[in-house]
């Protein structure tokens, strides 16, 4: 099997093209073109029959981008072929400050979170720390079609795949992404549903990333009717081990709350919330919800203001996330689905 250059960092790639003889500036030249996703048939200022043989043992593209789409407020849905044929998804959002990509960890999920589309079929495998880093790249090598200045300058890991559950590909990625495309770990986001152990890893292992904790209820009782994994990790376990990484850190963690009619938006759960964060710096990330497929219904903006005022009466921190990409089928799985589904030929 053919190894991916971009799981490399550069004094690994040097390490490993020594072995083919090549001189130190020859792998400094290859790993230049790889972090602009450049294939081989592209890396003009080497030899032709060093190219050659370079795609024999090796994969210079971790993904392709198949498939875009393009909301009316300016975020971009990818989809990504993988090598194995594979697809996952990404998201491209445009602020004031820059560009954001929303990008994947796994292809599918296993956590079977009920509003997520992502994770329908179950989990089919992780992707490798260059897959990631591949996203970032082609969604690079997109922007730069139409302003070559413009760049990525922040990654949320939201996309498909529970980042924590990948986690040695996933912290790999992180080094690569700022060696290879100048994104540092503040400009990282990083979303886990709680896998306690692994978040407390994460602290441990010096990691800075903003670590965003999908909560989205107030009891266990309330949040295993959403999330299985709240068999396996309480809420209690999950706060103390963000609290933990906040220490270690000395990052705010940001809570993830997907707002649901009938369910989480009570002022008893804007109670319970503010007591759950007032231990250390936490920030509330309200999330209108998307249609995934599911029963659940979301609120109105006049519900989700509501249940903001509650919060803030409370003494909690707290905003209502902006919602973009919706007329493109923004949250994760659904694009990847509807082609799959018979779905490819649209515009």
């Amino acid at each position: 099997m053919k190894k991916l250059l971009l799981d490399f960092t550069k004094d690994e790639l040097s390490q490993e093209l020594a072995l083919f003889d090549l001189k130190p500036y020859r792998a400094e030249q290859v790993y230049n073109w790889i972090c602009g996703g450049a294939d081989f048939s592209e890396m003009t200022n080497i030899p032709k029959s060093l190219r050659e043989t370079l795609s024999e043992k090796f994969v210079a593209v971790g993904s392709e981008i198949i498939k875009e789409a393009i909301s009316k407020d300016g975020t971009v849905k990818f989809l990504y072929k993988l090598n194995d044929g594979n697809l996952v998804e990404g998201v491209l959002m445009s602020y004031k400050y820059g560009y954001t990509l929303c990008a994947s960890t796994q292809v599918g999920c296993r956590m079977g979170c009920a509003f997520c589309a992502s994770g329908k079929d179950g989990l089919l495998r992780n992707l490798g720390a260059g897959e990631i880093l591949s996203e970032v790249v082609e969604a690079n090598k997109y922007l730069r079609k139409k302003d070559k200045n413009a760049r990525i300058g922040n990654v949320v890991l939201m996309g498909s795949g529970e980042p924590l559950d990948n986690y040695d590909n996933v912290t790999k990625f992180l080094s690569l992404v700022t060696e290879s495309q100048g994104i540092s770990q503040r400009g990282i986001s990083l979303s886990t549903c709680g896998l306690v152990r692994n978040i407390r890893r994460l602290a441990d292992d010096g990691f800075s990333v903003t670590l965003c904790i999908s909560l989205h209820a107030t009891s266990d009782e309330k949040r295993l009717r959403v999330m299985p994994t709240a068999n396996a990790y309480k809420i209690g376990e999950i706060m103390s081990a963000a609290e933990y990484y906040f220490k270690k850190s000395g990052r705010r963690v940001i809570i993830e709350y997907a707002m649901m009619r009938g369910f989480n938006i009570s002022e008893s759960d804007a109670i319970k919330l503010r007591e759950l964060t007032k231990n250390f710096p936490c920030h509330i990330n309200l999330i209108p919800l998307n249609d995934a497929d599911s029963n659940l219904v979301g609120v109105n903006r006049a519900e989700a203001n509501a249940f903001l005022k509650k919060l803030l009466s409370v003494g909690a921190s707290a905003t209502i996330r902006r919602s973009l990409g919706a007329d493109i089928e923004g949250a994760c799985g659904q694009l990847k689905r509807r082609y799959i589904n018979g779905g490819n030929n649209e515009n």
